[in-house]
């Protein structure tokens, strides 16, 4: 699958896109290809990190469970720079809030699917990319929601 990468400040992301859409999101230098839908890509990431982008406009594919696709829903509903719980998700989808969490840490696209903007009840909650809590910590800041982390 071709996959393409940009260096940002959470570190070099790797977009990769199959059958015309975008699937996965990983921090890893995986590969420089070229089609339209990653040059779209890597322009969308550049325009966010400079903040003069808030809403990606790209298609994705989330491989998974409905539950899985759902809370992948919930997350891209969430707007730039505010946050919500894993027990907010939970309550929507009426589901316990382990569940939420572990589809959280599943997602394939973060970023893009913003992931980092669910936190828990009382604290941050977990991330599964990058550096970790770091990489949320970084992109929460990027956002102007780091008025929650004092």
């Amino acid at each position: 699958m071709p996959s393409a990468q940009i260096d940002t400040i959470a570190g070099t992301l790797s977009v990769t896109e199959s059958q015309g859409a975008i699937t996965a999101l990983t921090w890893a230098a995986l590969g420089t290809d070229r089609t339209a839908l990653l040059d779209r890509a890597l322009e969308q990431l550049k325009a966010y990190f400079a903040l003069e982008l808030q809403v990606f406009d790209l298609p994705l594919q989330v491989t998974g469970s409905a539950f899985q696709r759902a809370v992948c829903d919930a997350m891209l509903a969430i707007p730039f720079g505010h946050t919500r719980t894993y027990g907010d998700i939970a309550k929507e989808l009426n589901m316990p809030p382990q569940p939420v969490g572990n589809a959280c840490g599943a997602n394939p696209i973060p970023v893009i699917i913003p992931c980092h903007r669910v936190l828990g009840a009382n604290g941050l909650g977990g991330f599964s990319g990058g550096t970790g809590i770091e990489s949320k910590i970084t992109l929460l800041k990027h956002e102007g929601a780091a008025s929650l982390l004092i």
